[in-house]
């Protein structure tokens, strides 16, 4: 069942669907570990394709800048659990923060947000070349992202799907790199381009579009990004 935002999500304050500025320069406790590092970034660049963080520039990971990422992911209604005495983090045993990463993590990729996803997306990929993947059209785009059509279903999967791989190539690509990304043809992809693979009204499950989420995915595997 997909989550709505919570109210606080739907409110002006929060400038829904906003994006941060991310060039992470420094990484400190309790991200001061390879595989914690790594899981700190991917919920970070994961949060923000999906429209979810507060705009503001993020160059480092520690303690003070995750209780600001995880209070932007509740508010979404998302985790929300998993955040529960947390606090201090720091006190936190190094495996147990790493695991409660990693179901940050899981939660962030089963829960579409398309109200925070429409604006956030479009401003990485542009209408036409999200249109384009989701298999809709641009008019329909519109109607959904102002709200005056609910998303459907299968559209808000195809986005959320779409804002996971995008968090995932943020880490090495800025926005224009990612728009090419999509339309590179690949030679693990059949000389096919990701965009040529994600047509015909997809389902995230089919083997196609997992090649596609595989290979963006790739990228985060090391801890450097």
């Amino acid at each position: 069942m997909r989550r709505e935002p919570t109210d606080a999500l739907k409110g002006d304050r929060y400038m829904i669907g906003q994006m941060a500025d991310i060039y992470i320069q420094s990484i400190q406790s309790p991200f001061d570990n390879p595989d914690t590092a790594r899981l700190g970034i991917s919920v970070v660049m994961r949060a923000d394709a999906m429209g979810l963080l507060a705009p503001r520039a993020i160059d480092r990971l520690d303690l003070a800048e995750w209780e600001r990422v995880a209070r932007d992911v509740s508010r979404a209604g998302i985790g929300q659990g998993l955040f529960v005495g947390h606090a201090p983090a720091t006190a936190l045993e190094p495996n147990r923060f790493r695991t409660m990463l990693e179901h940050v993590n899981e939660a962030l990729e089963a829960s579409p947000v398309p109200a925070a996803e429409w604006p956030a997306l479009q401003r990485v990929l542009g209408p036409a070349l999200l249109a384009r993947l989701l298999d809709i059209s641009t008019v329909s785009l519109r109607r959904y992202q102002s709200g005056a059509r609910a998303t459907p279903d299968d559209v808000g999967v195809r986005l959320h799907v779409l804002a996971l791989i995008v968090g995932d190539l943020a880490g090495a690509y800025n926005d224009a790199g990612i728009r090419r990304w999509f339309v590179r043809p690949r030679t693990v992809l059949g000389n096919r381009a990701p965009a040529d693979i994600l047509t015909s009204g997809w389902r995230p499950e089919d083997p196609g579009p997992r090649q596609v989420r595989d290979l963006a995915n790739a990228l985060t595997a090391s801890p450097a990004t």
